[in-house]
Parts: C-alpha cells; sequence; structure tokens
C-alpha cells in the first residue's frame, strides 16, 4: 500500500478511539478503514474484509431506499463527499456482511488538506431504531 498523508493517519487513529462507527476512504474511493463500532454495523470485522475499492464497497452493502429498490453509489453519501467536495447526509439501508438487514442514518464529508489537496472522505454512521 503507498505511503498515505499524516491526515489520513490522524483521521484513522482518532476513529480508532471514537465510540461512533466511522468510514475512511481515499480520494479514489477506496476504503481506508472502519472502526470497530462499524464493525457490528457492517457485520465484519476490518481486518477481515480489508480495503475495498469503491465499486465493491458500494454495492457489496446492498445499499437500498426505504421501499427496497437498490441505491446507485452515485446516491450514496460518501460519494457525495468525494465526487462533488460537500457533506450530504442520508437515511438507507444495507446488508451487514453477516446477512443482517439494517436502517442507517450517514454523514458524510470531503477531507481535504492544507493547499487544497484531496485526501478523500470520511463517513460517520449509526443505526436507526
Amino acid at each position: 500500500m503507498p505511503q498515505q498523508e499524516i491526515e489520513i493517519i490522524l483521521a484513522r487513529q482518532l476513529a480508532s478511539y471514537l465510540a461512533v462507527p466511522i468510514f475512511l476512504v481515499d480520494p479514489q474511493g477506496t476504503l481506508l478503514f472502519y472502526n470497530e463500532p462499524a464493525e457490528s454495523i457492517l457485520g465484519r470485522r476490518f481486518e477481515e474484509s480489508g480495503p475495498m475499492s469503491l465499486d465493491e464497497w458500494a454495492t457489496v452493502f446492498e445499499p437500498s431506499d426505504e421501499s427496497g429498490a437498490p441505491l446507485p453509489p452515485a446516491e450514496l453519501p460518501l460519494v457525495t463527499a468525494l465526487n462533488q467536495g460537500r457533506p450530504a447526509h442520508k437515511s438507507f439501508r444495507i446488508r451487514g456482511l453477516d446477512g443482517g438487514r439494517r436502517s442507517i442514518e450517514v454523514t458524510s464529508y470531503p477531507l481535504v488538506g492544507q493547499a487544497g489537496r484531496q485526501l478523500g472522505a470520511l463517513a460517520v454512521f449509526w443505526e436507526e431504531d
């Protein structure tokens, strides 16, 4: 894996200390890390799933709207944050890697370093009751 920017290293470290689920991607959308609180919602430990391309993670969790219709990757908040460089929020359903269906809310924002360097994006999410 190529050398990561210091901000990404620090974001990953911060995520590992927080009790809120966090999902971190690089500028190409490759999954770099999700923390332990995210593991129960996503259905697998990060060490078991490892990095995934945007095409993989945007479909493997089978995101869908409230009626069960599939959500295209472009409608996912994390993809919006990456592609449009702005925060995004959405409620939707996923199928965890353990097969469980879950309703989640996701807030994503782009990670921009000094001098406007595009570092990726981060999603904070939680399971709805």
